[in-house]
């Protein structure tokens, strides 16, 4: 489990621009069952996480649609909210970062690890406007 203070200012990232902070099993769930889309990003400390996952993630909220709700969890600390979420992932394996789109609870959309290693900021966020427009 990575500590604390290196985590925040990873966390912050996110949770500044409007992500909740899903640090329980339970906020994990509510957050999914929520009545609209929900994206939930799976934060990590990993090098795609800053360079690609979370500036794109964020660089993708600049359209015209976005999602309802948006949300994350942090690998490698918030360890029962992950494994929460990846519950609700299936038939995904674990990765992260990841980050997937609900719709009315259900899963609609999810990108994985090697779907975000090689890729730039721009890209991802191109590519999640993308799903917005056909989810949101």
């Amino acid at each position: 489990m990575y500590p604390e203070s290196i985590v925040k200012p990873m966390k912050d990232e996110l949770t500044t621009v409007g992500f909740e902070d899903c640090n329980t099993p339970e906020a994990v769930d509510n957050a999914i069952k929520t009545k609209g889309t929900v994206l939930m990003v799976v934060n990590s400390v990993c090098g795609c996480a800053a360079g690609a996952a979370r500036p794109g993630v964020k660089m993708s909220l600049t359209g015209d649609k976005k999602p309802s709700k948006l949300t994350t969890v942090f690998a490698g600390f918030d360890i029962e909210s992950v494994a929460q979420a990846r519950k609700h992932f299936a038939p995904y394996p674990p990765s992260s970062p990841a980050i997937a789109l609900f719709k009315d609870g259900e899963l609609v959309h999810f990108v994985e690890r090697h779907n975000i290693e090689g890729r730039n900021a721009q890209m991802i966020a191109d590519h999640l406007k993308m799903v917005y427009e056909e989810f949101c």
